[in-house]
């Protein structure tokens, strides 16, 4: 039985198709400077049309294995966070696994919307500390350009596609780096604040993603701050002892936010989200992914993530590199 679970692995994909506020605003009653003021996004990267969350999810994981240097086959488990899966069933995760080659183990898919990722490191932690496995690839793979209303200015503008991985590893060496701590919860009361309308068990539904945004905005203020006030007293920590804030990448209001009330400085918060706009499940391993390889996160720091999505789902990870 492993003492600790570490993050070892890291990796991201990104459709090629970038679109970006300006062309936003030629189709809609918008403008770069309406978006960006409201929410910091200036562009996001839109699916082709081969592009699929499993595909994206596949090439997300190689690259973290290839990071870790390990093959699929040592990989016990395979949980994909998405709410956008490419069918009702099979699950993503299994699409995943048999692209990867992988003959052993286990997969599964879980929606927890935007807080998914947290859900599935949390999932992954607690089977390596139990024994039940060693090495879990942890995926974040979302298509939302596909459930938005492309009319509704007020959503379409925020969402954009990708995936992330992170591959977690149980170790029995002892040592400090790993999860430290995972926190989760859930509003099912709140649920249509954030929803779809619609799945293949609701027929003559819209599909579309609806949202309160003011509303949405509030909880996440609140909601947030709590969780980063768990996570950090759990553990004995205070918000010095943070060095990077790795959080979900839906608002940059909401990040400036809660970075401040780290007292981190601007540097020690990654922000992808004018770049990638809210990827959902798929938006804190793509920053992970990307604050790792450019060298800003180095081993022995200590990492905060944080999301809220719908549900309402919300919760913090604390991880040291």
């Amino acid at each position: 039985m492993a003492k600790r679970a570490l993050l070892v692995g890291f990796g991201g994909f990104l459709p090629e198709r970038v679109l970006t506020n300006d062309e936003l605003a030629v189709k809609l009653n918008t403008s770069d400077e309406w978006i960006t003021t409201r929410t910091g996004i200036k562009r996001r990267h839109i699916a082709g049309p081969d592009d699929t969350a499993a595909s994206m999810a596949t090439s997300a994981a190689e690259a973290a294995l290839a990071y870790a240097g390990m093959s699929a086959s040592e990989v016990d488990a395979v949980i994909v966070a998405t709410s956008t899966p490419d069918q009702a069933f099979p699950a993503t995760a299994v699409r995943v696994q048999a692209a990867l080659g992988m003959k052993q183990g286990f997969a599964f898919d879980i929606a927890a919307a935007c807080s998914g990722f947290v859900y599935a490191l949390a999932m992954a932690n607690s089977f390596i500390r139990s024994g039940q496995a060693r090495n879990v690839l942890v995926i974040g793979s979302e298509v939302y350009s596909r459930i938005v209303d492309w009319s509704d200015r007020t959503t379409c503008v925020l969402f954009g596609d990708g995936a992330g991985a992170v591959l977690v590893s149980g170790t029995d060496a002892p040592g400090e780096s790993g999860i430290l701590s995972t926190h989760l919860h859930s509003d099912g009361a709140e649920g249509d604040l954030l929803y779809v309308d619609g799945a293949v068990g609701r027929p003559h539904m819209s599909g579309h993603l609806k949202m309160s945004g003011r509303d949405v905005f509030r909880h996440a203020v609140a909601k947030l701050s709590s969780s980063v006030d768990e996570a950090l007293e759990s553990e004995g920590l205070s918000y010095s002892d943070v060095a990077w804030l790795v959080p979900h990448q839906a608002n940059i209001r909401i990040i400036e936010g809660v970075g401040k009330k780290l007292g981190l400085n601007p540097e020690q918060v990654v922000v992808t989200v004018d770049r990638h706009a809210n990827t959902s499940a798929a938006s804190i391993p793509l920053a992970l992914n990307e604050a790792v390889r450019d060298g800003r996160i180095k081993k022995g720091e200590l990492v905060l993530m944080e999301a809220l999505g719908g549900g309402l789902t919300w919760g913090s990870a604390l991880a040291r590199m």
